[in-house]
């Protein structure tokens, strides 16, 4: 395991807290409306999203309405901070460097029911545009070649997909608009590395992406005023380009095929723990191995979710830089990664 660092140290003691109002203190499958507030970053001080979201579930096959408020984020200026010193917005997050700050991240984030993808396979209910106004900051994309094109698909294409390119843009604009934050992709790579590169040169996006050339990474700050605030990963690829890094290389997992929450674990799954990066995935599947919106709303509680991100960060000593969930809006993912990142 690689050294626990003086911020994990210091985090572990902050992070220990829970929030006035949590989705933990209401069981939604049992009670009639168990409602949770998210809340996250964004630049520019803007407010994100507003909306409610209503799913029909029970015990005892008696359906029972539950629903999830998703309101607008926490914004630096919501919480008196000046939104245009704020990075990923919060001013304290300037001077840490892009590993030692955790980010809300979204497993098959393109995978959604709002994108047209069948509530079979779907993990997540917004888009990929939506989830970034949300204040998501971390995006694992599923990258094929389909009919000659690159397009996001989960598994076969015939469940639904999307143009890469169409995705990647709706991130372009997010970055244009929002100069202050920073942003990685995730990629489950099975398309060619010069078929994704290509999509980035057609949205002139080559010159916004990081590239980490080893040792210490920059800070939030530095990579803002470079304007290199996308990271691209990818699980089987690698450079060249020089900004298209191995993800195992830089990062590594735990394990992610869970069909129970009691099957959680902090164990190494992929890449190497002496790796700067750390990847907790955090979804429970279906009996069938399909994804779950009522597990989502079990394990995405600030109860479940923070105790499982602080147990990994005590066993490892390794700071969480990507917490990754299903179904984002139902739980409080952002409340976990604000108490890990301490602010």
């Amino acid at each position: 395991m690689s050294p626990r660092s003086p911020l994990v140290v210091l985090l572990l003691v902050a992070c220990t807290g829970e929030p006035a109002t949590s989705a933990s203190e209401t069981d939604a499958g049992e009670s009639p409306t168990a409602t949770s507030s998210t809340s996250g970053s964004s630049g520019e001080g803007a407010t994100g999203s507003t909306g409610d979201v209503t799913t029909t579930t029970g015990t005892g096959g008696s359906p029972t309405e539950v629903t999830t408020e998703v309101t607008g984020e926490t914004t630096a200026a919501s919480t008196g901070e000046d939104p245009a010193l704020a990075c990923n917005g919060h001013v304290a997050l300037c001077s840490r460097r892009y590993d030692e700050v955790a980010y809300p991240c979204t497993h098959n984030s393109y995978s959604s029911q709002d994108a047209g993808f069948t509530q079979l396979v779907a993990n997540q209910r917004r888009t990929v545009a939506v989830q970034l106004a949300d204040g998501v900051r971390a995006l694992m994309l599923d990258v094929h070649l389909d009919e000659g094109a690159t397009a996001l698909c989960h598994g076969s294409c015939t469940y639904g997909k999307t143009p890469h390119v169409e995705v990647l843009a709706d991130i372009a604009a997010f970055l244009a608009d929002n100069p202050r934050e920073v942003v990685t992709i995730l990629y489950e790579d099975s398309a060619s590395v010069e078929a994704i590169a290509a999509d980035y040169a057609a949205l002139d996006l080559e010159d916004r992406v990081f590239v980490y050339g080893g040792g210490e990474f920059p800070t939030l700050e530095a990579m803002i005023a470079a304007d290199t605030r996308l990271v691209v990963t990818a699980e089987q690829g690698g450079p060249p380009p020089a900004w298209y890094h191995h993800l195992w290389d830089l990062a590594w997992d735990t394990p992610y095929s869970y069909m129970s929450p009691d099957d959680f674990s902090c164990e190494l799954n992929r890449g190497s723990t002496e790796n700067p990066l750390f990847l907790v995935n955090h979804w429970v599947n279906s009996v069938l191995d399909l994804p779950s919106e009522m597990n989502a709303i079990e394990v995405n509680t600030y109860e479940v979710l923070h105790a499982r991100v602080v147990e990994c960060m005590q066993t490892s000593g390794d700071f969480p830089n990507f917490v990754a969930v299903d179904y984002y809006e139902r739980g409080d993912l952002f409340a976990v990664v604000d108490a890990i990142n301490g602010v």
